[in-house]
């Protein structure tokens, strides 16, 4: 044997021997890996976990888009009040000779939003503000089929409505639980932004509970709940009543808003939780409107200073600043809260924050009790509250039909004009009394039976006919004493129109239903 020839022999040995400890040591995990080693999986291994989080959101994608889908809204062309020149300066009927008043007609209107379906005979969930004051509703399905849908009922104070389209075997999403998901966890928005059909983002639930700052002005209603998840993937105009899907397909939340300077996506994004949302829902199909219990109090935020008063170790809670009514009626001022005193409990759960209490609230009916734990400046009470329902102040729901039938129960819509009542402010700056306080119009339908009838500012007290004779101060009395008529039948309101300075002029108004 050459010396060369044993020399590349015994190298070889020790090439080996290396490579076979190389290979024991890594068997039993004993080499560690600096900062700057690299890893010795294969490429398609180590980008292995990307493709399954990839993949997982094509799952989710391709079980939750069928069931999501696009809702386009129309609205005819009204009479608006928006010259105060025009206020009770024009006899009713004689509009047309004064132009120079310049009473404007709103042209028709269509807008677009999402929704997504929840039962497979056709109900769908979607926000109040997508199908509010619609003439008319139509959705799109993923599989292009079209339909008219039916306003089964909707609610300003949480933003959620509920429509209704006749199909069967139509594909649904599974509500989950929001109380369940994690801040920083992964969802995806599903809906039609910007019109572009059946679009999936993703991103992270970016918070929970908020409920302060600019996005109470989203709910208008003085019995708002405001308490949105927030999240980071991209919602834009026509995101609106779309789903915010978990990383287990499950629908936690209805997206509803952003906060954006331009009024496009800029990274937050909102959503209403879905355990409010099919609270909400559940009563609007086995009622047809939204029951509010309320336990008569004017909440705010608990500031350092407040806790610091009250005894608190820690921020938090709702502190009491007022009664709802102010006349001792109020079921928590009649159960012995103060002003001043910090709610920080509720039916046993923590009130950490002011959407905390009024979610808790939520789930109650009127007429049942709940457990106040109050701070006040040291002392810890408990008060039993028997809640009450909430005054009507505005439309909360309604039955309206928005396909081409009439609804029985609309009655807007059966008198083709919208009202709400009448406001201190408009019964003050009108010098009205009190007997002058019914509903006041807010606009009329050019196509509607009330057109050359009524205008805006009239105010509708008393429905003189069906017999027998209803005063009217909310829609809902306006409904129950309209709920009877059809198409074809005659009624007759005693109506009053604003003067400047002359108070409130009365006159009697018959209008026939269907035109």
């Amino acid at each position: 044997m050459s010396p060369a020839f044993a020399k590349a022999r015994i190298g070889g040995v020790i090439v080996g021997a290396f490579f076979g400890g190389f290979l024991i040591a890594s068997s039993l995990d004993l080499t560690h890996k600096s900062f700057a080693q690299t890893s010795t999986r294969p490429p398609a291994e180590a980008t292995r976990p990307v493709a399954d989080f990839s993949n997982s959101f094509v799952t989710i994608a391709e079980h939750v888009t069928p069931a999501v889908v696009s809702i386009t809204t129309s609205r005819d062309a009204k009479v608006m009040s928006n010259d105060p020149r025009m206020r009770g300066r024009v006899p009713p009927g004689l509009e047309d000779f004064f132009q120079q008043f310049g009473t404007p007609r709103a042209e028709p209107q269509e807008a677009s939003g999402s929704g997504f379906i929840v039962s497979k005979d056709g109900y769908i969930l979607t926000n109040n503000h997508v199908v509010a004051d619609a003439d008319r509703v139509t959705v799109t399905l993923d599989d292009q089929r079209v339909f008219k849908a039916k306003v089964i009922g909707r609610d300003p104070t949480t933003d959620v409505a509920v429509i209704k389209i006749e199909a069967n075997d139509l594909p649904v999403v599974n509500l989950g639980n929001d109380d369940h998901a994690k801040v920083g966890e992964w969802v995806l928005a599903i809906g039609n932004p910007l019109g572009l059909r059946e679009t999936v983002t993703a991103g992270i639930l970016s918070a929970k509970g908020r409920d302060g700052g600019d996005l109470r002005g989203l709910l208008p209603s003085k019995y708002a709940v405001s308490d949105f998840l927030q999240t980071d993937a991209a919602i834009n105009p026509g995101n609106s009543g779309g789903p915010l899907v978990d990383g287990h397909g499950d629908v936690i939340g209805i997206n509803s808003a952003i906060a954006s300077p331009t009024g496009y996506y800029s990274g937050y994004g909102f959503a209403i939780p879905i355990t409010l949302a099919k609270s909400v829902m559940d009563e609007i199909i086995q009622y047809g409107k939204v029951r509010r219990a309320v336990i008569g109090i004017s909440i705010a935020p608990v500031s350092p200073e407040d806790a610091g008063a009250a005894g608190l170790k820690t921020i938090g809670g709702a502190i009491v600043q007022g009664f709802q009514p102010s006349d001792g009626s109020s079921p928590a001022q009649k159960a012995g809260l103060e002003v001043g005193d910090i709610i920080v409990g509720a039916d046993g759960k923590p009130v950490d924050r002011v959407s905390t209490l009024q979610r808790v609230i939520r789930m109650h009916q009127p007429g049942s009790t709940v457990a106040l734990d109050v701070m006040r400046f040291g002392d810890k009470k408990t008060f039993t509250v028997k809640l009450m329902s909430a005054q009507d102040d505005d439309q909360v729901a309604d039955a309206s039909d928005s396909g081409t039938k009439p609804s029985e129960g609309a009655s807007t819509e059966k008198l083709g004009i919208t009202v709400e009542p009448v406001s201190a402010d408009f019964a003050q700056a009108n010098n009205l009394t009190t007997d002058d306080r019914g509903l006041v119009v807010k606009d009329v339908n050019v196509n509607g039976p009330a057109r050359g009838k009524l205008q805006p500012t009239d105010i509708i007290l008393e429905v003189l006919y069906p017999q027998p004779k209803h005063d009217v101060h909310s829609i809902t009395e306006l409904q129950t004493a309209l709920s009877r008529t059809k198409n074809g039948d005659f009624v007759t309101l005693l109506v009053c129109s604003p003067v400047q300075q002359q108070g409130c002029v009365k006159r009697v108004v018959s209008l026939k239903i269907g035109g």
